[in-house]
């Protein structure tokens, strides 16, 4: 991955746009593209420049969109489209993207975020549930999407903490998400906690 991914950013919020361009363009691993302020004509413009990853603003896509946008990423299969969420949202309004990246998460986490995304879809590796998780570990998942301490998971478990950091490297290990954000996602994505 020696060479720059193009990001297009669907967004409309002036500070966001630009607060994230520095981000990525500091880290000099990516070609920002021109921003998109208004999606009306997102896949026209991501037919013309092309990029290599999309971070989208999905409280852009109304819910007849959805299924545009959705039958669009599926067409466009080598495009990473990420979710750029910074408010609560409906599992299902995410369960289209490839990820979604928190605009709360620290400046090295949002680079490493979409990098290893990028990385997974270019390897064949989009699917996060090619391994799946142990009932203990998936106990231990939804406990940590709640907010949870790795103490207070181990005294609700009766488990020691040692054990519960092993579950939770495991956890990382398949599903790739390093973050408490990105498995709270993960949790609502997949149905583990009640809203």
């Amino acid at each position: 991955m020696n060479q720059k991914q193009s990001i297009l950013i669907a967004e409309p919020s002036d500070i966001i746009v630009e607060g994230l361009t520095l981000i990525l363009n500091e880290s000099g691993l990516f070609n920002v593209l021109m921003p998109l302020r208004d999606i009306s004509n997102l896949q026209e413009r991501i037919i013309a420049s092309r990029p290599d990853i999309v971070i989208l603003n999905p409280t852009l896509i109304s819910s007849a969109e959805k299924l545009a946008l959705n039958s669009f990423i599926q067409n466009h299969s080598k495009i990473v489209f990420i979710a750029l969420v910074y408010q609560y949202l409906e599992p299902s309004v995410l369960q289209i993207y490839h990820a979604a990246l928190d605009i709360r998460e620290e400046r090295k986490k949002i680079v490493l975020s979409i990098r290893e995304c990028y990385a997974t879809r270019q390897n064949g590796n989009a699917n996060i549930d090619s391994y799946e998780l142990s009932d203990r570990e998936t106990a231990v998942l939804i406990l940590v999407a709640k907010g949870f301490s790795s103490k207070e998971i181990a005294d609700k478990l009766n488990i020691s903490v040692h054990t519960v950091n092993s579950h939770r490297k495991n956890i990382t290990a398949k599903t790739g998400i390093k973050s408490v954000a990105g498995i709270a996602v993960y949790a609502m994505l997949h149905n583990l906690v009640e809203d």
